[in-house]
């Protein structure tokens, strides 16, 4: 099943996404997907939803509006690695984003004023159902997975890698975080180690790669992970970008710049379709007074 939430930002309510594009209400047994709900979303029956009036210009925001954390898991790709000019790691590269980073996938990125760095960063995220701690089983930690979504990790480079060495910085502004349109269940996605991930700016293809290629699963990530930290319902896991990213290119580099327009498809996972701007350059006149 694809669970999703719609409506205006800050008023999105909790559907179903059924397999004719229908949405069903799930208002009455949950006022968000959070906590322990999503630990119960294969005891969901579509049957019994009420179906949602559809619009043309209905807009999808995050599936998990505020996750409780978002782990990233830098360099997970040998592509996108030998880009970077870096070893392989031996094991995960971990970082965290600001929950507020995330947004919708049809929201703006909103640069940080004047950033000649902004890149763009292709993803499969996983959300997680239940908690885990200390794992090293791989299939329980599988088991504890709610599903999986689309995810765009915006990064600026010069933040996280020129000014004091922190990624979380250069990784946690407002709308770095792109996720969505929908949260896919388990059974539907299928194997997370076979999921091809695109990624294209005004229509120039950049990146096109798949979880085949990442270096440590899903699996191995989230035992990794919650030897760490207690992963926790909600939180949301994007585990690493294929090759073609801007950083990886030669000069002059493709960064992001005011009025690009960035997609991304993952397939059964769903698409985005974001606008960048220059949060200097698209402050109105009454919004800055």
């Amino acid at each position: 099943m694809r669970f999703a939430r719609v409506g205006q930002a800050g008023a999105e309510r909790p559907v179903v996404v059924a397999a004719d594009g229908s949405l069903l209400d799930l208002g009455g047994l949950a006022a968000d997907l959070g906590g322990d709900f999503l630990g119960r979303l294969n005891s969901v029956d579509p049957a019994a939803l009420q179906r949602i009036p559809a619009t043309d210009d209905v807009r999808f925001g995050a599936p998990i509006a505020r996750p409780g954390k978002v782990v990233g898991i830098g360099l997970n790709y040998r592509d996108h690695a030998a880009e970077a000019r870096v070893p392989l790691p031996m094991e995960p590269v971990v970082f965290l984003k600001a929950p507020t980073s995330v947004c919708g996938p049809t929201d703006d990125i909103r640069m940080l004023p004047q950033s000649v760095s902004t890149d763009f960063e292709v993803e499969l995220g996983v959300v997680m159902g239940r908690a885990l701690k200390d794992e090293r089983d791989h299939d329980r930690a599988l088991a504890s997975v709610a599903g999986y979504v689309l995810a765009h990790d915006v990064s600026d480079r010069a933040l996280q890698l020129e000014r004091g060495g922190t990624w979380t910085k250069g990784k946690s502004a407002d709308t770095f975080c792109p996720v969505g349109p929908w949260l896919v269940t388990p059974d539907e996605l299928g194997d997370p180690g076979d999921v091809r991930l695109r990624l294209s700016v005004n229509d120039t293809p950049r990146q096109d790669g798949s979880t085949r290629d990442m270096l440590f699963s899903v699996a191995e990530i989230l035992c990794y992970v919650s030897g760490l930290m207690t992963l926790e319902p909600g939180d949301l896991v994007i585990t690493g970008t294929p090759a073609g990213v801007a950083m990886g290119q030669p000069e002059p580099r493709p960064y992001l710049r005011h009025g690009d327009v960035v997609r991304a498809d993952g397939g059964v996972l769903g698409s985005h379709r974001s606008r960048v701007v220059d949060r200097a350059r698209s402050v109105t006149p009454a919004a800055a007074g």
